[in-house]
């Protein structure tokens, strides 16, 4: 049982020791007839470890997991000289439906899934004892992807005194920036819930990135009993050390507050960053006076194996292998993103657009949100821009994603009162809608004859429309335009989705207006990207997706059944498939194309098609790229042909198969960056050289891996941690050189010695039968990954081998520090 400092934050200590469990009623739980809660610790997804199956009620957009309700439960101590405390928890998501009960009396309630709120326990407590809370969670065809159930994302408890800071009580500007000076304003929420007026001192201290002391003020205030007042200090800071995508540097506001007696009663830090932010049409998005083109990747929320958990050392790793990757952008789809993630933002210089809603008043799944919107999204909103107010990677705020309202007069008026809302909590930031004419207009459209009948809708939804309607989107440009242009008027920018077609008419009918192209198709970019460079008006392109994602399962399969087709695919299919980058974040060969388009990569790319469907029929919706993976060690016998891919800006390719010509293809621009190349196999080395005027500038290669010696291969980022971190083993059949073996893949054990737990196994097989909870899994491509926490001080041995004994083992041990951030604990 954690024990209650005073005037903290007990971040580490109170995300342990809860157990979970299938929501009991409340005969069960005085009876005991229900299954035992087992003991888990937080961030938690209760769903991610239950049986899928074919007859799941949300078929393939949970990745035919089921419903289900679960609850929470944990026990503190609160001390009697608590009395004059406030103690307050702060979930940062519960999905969905949450009830918090403390000693079973109910104590808050948030539906929104993603929302971060706050639970004030003092009414409930009973002092010098045991306290119980209960969290309850429940989700059943409320969404079109994979949610999760239950505390996906962090908790801490707040100690506070009587006079403190409320959380989130401190919002930073800086209202005025120049090369040698800067100002940034402090504004502090100072409460008062004591029962004598009171004279205090804030004091606020600026640190730069270096962590030296840049700039200081001291302000008095008074409080009458139950008083809030807002304290505002302007700083100078001189030589400002600007926030920037190539250069992220963060300063950080130490905020004490004292009592007229000098003794500190609470203290706060804030990171912020400085930095401006400008949008017009004439000059685009531009951030400290440079010009910024958004090379964007919409996300989903939830971290691949590891289900909806959201752990700060795996939203960090997220964000770096999307920046690596050539992203400067993210989306956050459709949910506001999780404090970890955007923490992770603001220090790898990564520029946000969080999104609050995927759905309004209108439903799209038969339990979703919309149930709740009407009494809660003003909360919601509040509560978002209260947490993102610091963050400088936030440039952008969404009020929704293809909302079908915005079509129509009512919930144009709608989308104002949002906007608005947002501007009034936050006008230092930008207010976008991301809209889809389709989905705006879907019911007239559908009575006009395009697509499903009024009355049915497709069994994919909009997202089989899409698929099927392909150039005839342009041919509702018309009927779009008059159906959105309010909700279009009240943005600060135009978010569209799959609206490529507007991208230079509007230029001409509202050369004001400002474009994002807020969600596009994979195979859309070498189009879209001149665009975006050569028109101002047009700041940048969100990619669907950047990294691939639970639910929705298959709508960027390629199928080689003869009756496929559609976006919904079976089970056992369980992620999307739509991804530069797989589920475990290793990029795919669009990854390496958008880099080359997005003039990031000189070096050519080179894709095979898989050999054993060549010349098969296939289909595959616009999310989908080709069947192909960059490997020339195949399972097939040598002379058997191939299609080879090759990613390149250069005029023109050639391909090299053991140093043997197989002739030059136009590429570049003109060609859709790609040249494609009729041949054979035969083991050895694959190169494409990238020409220009006939001259070489560029090449890279692929080889064939050396059977002999292949062995289990693991690798790891680092060979010390501390306890509590994660550590992510990428697996690998490979031989001593890295080559890793593609179409041969053997079932893995996983072992782990000393102090560590496993919280995630599988591979990015977008159709697996195996649970990521499960110590067994079969490699896909010949890849794999395995996420291990550190669990205390000592060794950890983690070894990977095949189940049949086939291949050598792999093996990583590490040294785990203590974590000298951890509070005691300790059992009453």
């Amino acid at each position: 049982m954690a024990r209650i400092e005073e005037d903290r934050v007990i971040d580490s200590s109170f995300v342990q020791g809860w157990t979970a469990g299938p929501k009991r009623g409340l005969w069960d739980a005085v009876s005991g007839a229900a299954a035992p809660l087992q003991p888990v610790d937080l961030p938690h997804d209760w769903l991610r470890d239950q049986a899928r199956s074919t007859d799941a009620d949300a078929g393939s957009h949970s990745g035919y997991y089921p419903g289900g309700a679960v609850e929470y439960h944990k026990t503190i101590h609160v001390p009697q000289e608590h009395r004059d405390r406030t103690l307050i928890v702060e979930f940062d998501g519960v999905y969905r439906d949450a009830m918090v009960f403390v000693n079973d009396a109910p104590a808050a309630q948030r539906p929104n899934g993603y929302a971060r709120f706050l639970v004030t326990l003092d009414p409930f407590l009973v002092y010098g004892a045991d306290n119980r809370i209960r969290v309850e969670a429940r989700a059943h065809q409320d969404s079109r992807w994979y949610t999760g159930i239950g505390i996906h994302r962090g908790a801490a408890l707040h100690v506070k005194n009587r006079l403190h800071v409320p959380v989130d009580g401190v919002h930073i500007t800086t209202p005025t920036i120049e090369d040698d000076h800067a100002v940034v304003a402090v504004a502090t929420m100072v409460t008062n819930a004591g029962q004598h007026t009171v004279t205090a001192n804030v004091r606020t201290h600026i640190d730069g990135p270096d962590g030296a002391e840049v700039g200081v003020a001291v302000s008095p205030v008074t409080l009458f009993p139950g008083d809030s007042a807002v304290v505002r200090q302007r700083i100078a800071v001189e030589h400002p050390e600007r926030w920037s995508v190539d250069a992220p540097h963060l300063h950080r506001a130490r905020t004490t507050l004292s009592d007229a007696s000098g003794q500190v009663v609470d203290e706060e830090t804030t990171t912020f960053g400085i930095r401006t932010l400008t949008l017009d049409a004439r000059r685009g998005l531009r951030i400290n006076g440079q010009p910024v083109d958004l090379r964007g990747a919409c996300i989903h929320h939830d971290n691949g194996i590891l289900g909806s958990r959201s752990f700060a050392q795996a939203e960090e790793r997220r964000v770096r292998i999307l920046k690596e990757a050539g992203f400067n952008a993210i989306r956050s789809s459709h949910h506001p993103l999780s404090t970890p993630l955007l923490e992770a933002c603001d220090r790898l210089g990564m520029l946000v657009m969080d999104e609050a809603f995927d759905v309004w008043t209108e439903a799209k799944t038969p339990f979703d949100y919309s149930l709740a919107f009407g009494e809660w999204w003003e909360r919601d909103i509040e509560s978002m821009v209260a947490r993102d107010f610091n963050h400088p990677s936030v440039i952008f705020y969404s009020i929704g994603n293809e909302i079908p309202e915005t079509g129509t007069p009512a919930g144009s008026r709608l989308g104002r009162r949002i906007a608005e809302k947002v501007r009034t909590l936050d006008p230092t930031r930008f207010v976008t809608n991301d809209i889809n004419g389709l989905a705006s207009t879907l019911r007239e459209l559908s009575q006009l004859g395009f697509g499903a009948p009024a009355a049915a809708e497709p069994a994919g939804g909009v997202n089989d429309m899409m698929s099927d309607m392909g150039e005839g989107m342009k041919a509702i440009d018309p009927l779009v335009s008059a159906r959105i242009e309010e909700s279009l008027s009240v943005l600060d920018a135009a978010g569209l989705n799959y609206g490529e077609s507007r991208y230079l008419s509007d230029l001409g009918t509202h050369p004001d207006r400002v474009i994002i192209g807020t969600e596009t198709y994979p195979g859309s970019i070498a189009q879209n990207w001149p665009l975006v460079t050569e028109h101002p008006h047009l700041i940048g392109d969100f990619t669907w997706t950047g990294w691939d994602y639970l639910g929705e399962s298959g709508i960027g399969r390629t199928d080689y059944a003869i009756d496929g087709g559609g976006t919904s695919a079976p089970y056992p299919w369980l992620s999307a498939w739509c991804g530069d980058i797989d589920i475990t974040g290793h990029r795919r060969p669009a990854s390496y194309f958008r880099e080359i388009v997005f003039g990031l990569r000189a070096e050519p790319y080179i894709a095979v098609r898989r050999p054993e469907h060549h010349g098969e029929t296939f289909t595959a919706p616009p999310w989908a790229w080709s069947d192909s993976v960059s490997s020339w060690t195949w399972p097939v016998r040598p002379g058997a042909p191939v299609t080879v891919e090759v990613y390149s800006a250069a005029d023109e390719v050639e391909l090299l198969r053991n140093g043997e010509s197989l002739g030059r293809r136009p590429s570049g621009p003109a060609n859709g960056y790609t040249s494609v190349f009729d041949a054979t196999y035969a083991p050895g080395e694959l190169t494409a050289i990238a020409l220009r005027d006939g001259q070489e500038y560029a090449r890279w290669s692929v080889q064939t891996a050396d059977r002999d010696d292949l062995a289990v291969r693991c690798r790891v980022d680092r060979e010390r941690v501390s306890a509590g971190d994660l550590v992510f083993v990428e697996i690998s059949l490979a031989d001593a050189a890295g080559r890793i073996v593609t179409g041969d893949d053997r079932g893995i054990r996983l072992e782990i010695t000393g102090p560590g737990t496993m919280l995630g196994f599988g591979s990015a097989r977008p159709n697996p039968t195996d649970s990521y909870a499960q110590e067994t899994q079969t490699t896909f491509d010949g890849r794999a990954l395995a996420i291990v926490r550190a669990s205390d001080a000592g060794t950890l041995s983690i070894t990977a081998s095949t189940t049949d004994a086939s291949l050598p083992a792999g093996v990583v041990q590490l040294t785990v520090a203590p974590d000298i951030t951890a509070p005691e604990q300790e059992t009453p």
